[in-house]
């Protein structure tokens, strides 16, 4: 018998996707003007509650679509966690700014204020705290920590759409906050992303810039070096479908994160990622196997492959990369974001697993542990 093979993440399309994509196909409005993309920005504007919402062709690009309009440029610092995707810092040296690696807490993975603290410079700009594998950020006392050194804020909410910190919806603290809609994301769009603000004059640059930096009411003439950083309208009527659903989404994955936690949370040489009592989102269900090293851990993913499971390791810190190990982007250590990284996996998650497979997956962890601690 074929062992059934579950992956790590698959895309959920159960209301009108189809539907609409072959309405934006039919319409001949296929790539970026169309009648989806402005209603997939007003409706995603209006579920957190914000002003503005500018559409882009993946969640990378939002987040250098908004440095560049908040006019980080080089000479600037931007703290970001070293335990992150490396597109959050990426994106700060495409504006030849210095991303600085900064520490996370130990119980629930992001960036840590008292560690935020220890990398300000006369240099630091902004803070880009991620909330990661939708686990909401300390955004309270990141945000008065930006206040007191007048520092901009972008949060990077790849991850977390939906999240809340006391009872306030993530992406809606920062001055701009961006998000992905990457084929394993909560929403989809294939590829894509969005930047979100309350900031009318922020909006109107990230519009301007988006689009080459042609002028917005003199049609080829140019005031700005811009990008061609547009979502199409093929893209935004996924969007728009999947943002319909969303409620529900969010839901089966909580169903999902019950299901695991009730399985695993128990046992020894397993540790959960605090969610600090906050709205948490179950992106990707991660956990670390404690005292594991990368080598033990990675044995634990082949182990689960040979079982037909896809696996996946935390992110490798970031300063562990080799263009980001001169000193210049570090203030302090960063043992917790090793820590967590050596130990760290990331079980499949996406709506349509059932129960039954929640407990093969985790009876199978199990066995694999044990034969790896052996």
């Amino acid at each position: 018998m074929a062992i059934k093979q579950i992956n790590i993440a698959q895309p959920t399309f159960l209301g009108n996707e189809r539907k609409y994509v072959l309405d934006a196909f039919d319409s001949g409005w296929v790539s970026s003007i169309g009648r989806y993309i402005e209603t997939f920005e007003k409706a995603f504007a209006a579920y957190h509650g914000v002003k503005h919402a500018v559409a882009t062709h993946n969640g990378t690009i939002a987040l250098h679509l908004a440095l560049a309009a908040a006019g980080i440029e080089e000479g600037d610092e931007v703290i970001v966690p070293d335990l992150t995707f490396i597109a959050t810092a990426n994106s700060v040296r495409y504006c030849q700014a210095t991303p600085i690696l900064t520490d996370v807490s130990p119980g629930d993975w992001n960036i840590s204020p008292d560690a935020i603290r220890q990398s300000l410079s006369s240099r630091t700009k902004a803070i880009i705290p991620v909330h990661l594998y939708g686990n909401p950020a300390a955004m309270g006392e990141i945000m008065k920590i930006a206040k007191q050194h007048n520092l901009l804020v972008i949060e990077d909410c790849a991850e977390a759409l939906g999240a809340e910190y006391n009872g306030k919806k993530t992406g809606t603290f920062g001055h701009i906050s961006c998000f992905s809609f990457f084929g394993n994301k909560i929403i989809t769009t294939g590829e894509g992303g969005m930047c979100i603000t309350n900031d009318d004059a922020l909006a109107e640059r990230m519009l301007l810039l988006r689009d080459h930096g042609m002028n917005r009411a003199k049609k080829y003439w140019y005031d700005d070096l811009g990008f061609n950083y547009r979502m199409t309208n093929i893209q935004a009527a996924l969007g728009v479908a999947q943002l319909e659903q969303v409620d529900n989404l969010i839901a089966a994955r909580d169903a999902i994160y019950r299901t695991y936690c009730q399985a695993l949370s128990h046992h020894p040489g397993i540790n959960l990622q605090e969610v600090n009592k906050q709205r948490n989102v179950n992106w990707m269900f991660t956990l670390r196997l404690t005292g594991m090293t990368f080598d033990g851990r990675n044995e634990v993913i082949a182990l689960l492959k040979e079982a037909g499971i896809d696996s996946r390791p935390i992110f490798y810190p970031i300063s562990m990369m080799s263009f980001y190990q001169d000193l210049k982007f570090t203030r302090g250590e960063l043992h917790n974001s090793l820590k967590i990284a050596q130990e760290g996996i990331s079980l499949p998650t996406y709506v349509g697993l059932t129960d039954t497979d929640i407990g093969f997956i985790s009876s199978s962890l199990l066995e694999c542990l044990n034969k790896v601690i052996v």
